[in-house]
């Protein structure tokens, strides 16, 4: 249960120490996803779950309800767009800094300004690289709506998004700060230097997919909650110690107080 363990110790340190206002969980979905549709290479080389990491996954919605926490997710879409939907429906909500957390750096093309920042884990919850849009520029030399156009020309190997071949981060860069997307970068060939001219052209359509691919989708047809909805309920204390010693979780006991 070593999963399921690391998630709940990561929660109660969110709940404990940053004692968010609202908050809210994204799942994925086990059936296929729209991506998988337009594309059946897409995460195609990534070995299956193990079977016990998959009885650890399927404990984690019951975690989340324990503690009151609000769940989203939608068939046929990933956890990534359950978020970004959610940020953007809330990012209107006057007087709100969303923090998103992660450990996929997939969701920093979310971030806006100060408005909509993200938080990656590094090595456990001690340790997070926290994003707003400066950083991000920072790292990227690109804004966070320019990543999945970044991601649509070198690719992603993690996800077997295959962008365009030969086409490297620098490249991918200069090209983006030039023309800002690709769409652009596809309707100025001619003015590109033309060995980097004819692989763009020759790829035209796999560079759009994989666009299409690595962008987060924000508009998932799940039920928009009111803000007030995310308030975390406060659930029977002792019925969460109950549940967290049936799983052997002790040493969490003794921190449901502070919850």
């Amino acid at each position: 249960m070593h999963a399921i363990y690391g998630l709940a110790r990561m929660l109660f340190k969110v709940l404990i120490e940053k004692k968010p206002e609202y908050i809210a969980a994204a799942f994925d979905r086990p059936e296929k996803t729209f991506r998988k549709e337009s594309f059946a290479d897409y995460k195609a080389h990534r070995p299956p779950a193990p079977d016990d990491l998959i009885g650890q996954l399927q404990e984690a919605p019951k975690l989340f309800d324990i503690l009151g926490i609000s769940r989203f997710d939608r068939a046929g879409f990933e956890a990534d767009d359950i978020i970004g939907t959610l940020a953007l429906h809330l990012n209107n909500t006057e007087a709100l800094t969303i923090s998103i957390l992660s450990g996929d750096l997939d969701l920093l093309q979310l971030v806006v300004d100060n408005k909509v920042i993200v938080e990656i884990i590094k090595g456990g919850m001690g340790n997070t690289d926290i994003y707003n849009e400066e950083a991000v520029i920072d790292r990227y030399g690109l804004t966070p709506r320019q990543l999945p156009d970044y991601k649509g020309l070198v690719g992603d190997t993690s996800d077997n998004i295959p962008g365009v071949a030969g086409v490297g981060g620098k490249t991918a860069t200069e090209l983006l700060k030039e023309f800002h997307s690709i769409e652009e970068v596809l309707d100025n060939t001619v003015i590109i230097k033309p060995s980097v001219a004819e692989k763009l052209e020759c790829n035209k359509e796999k560079a759009l997919l994989s666009k299409e691919l690595a962008t987060i989708k924000t508009d998932v047809a799940i039920p928009l909650p009111k803000i007030e909805d995310l308030i975390r309920k406060q659930n029977n204390k002792d019925a969460i110690a109950t549940y967290l010693t049936s799983l052997g979780f002790t040493s969490l006991v003794q921190k449901v107080e502070h919850l």
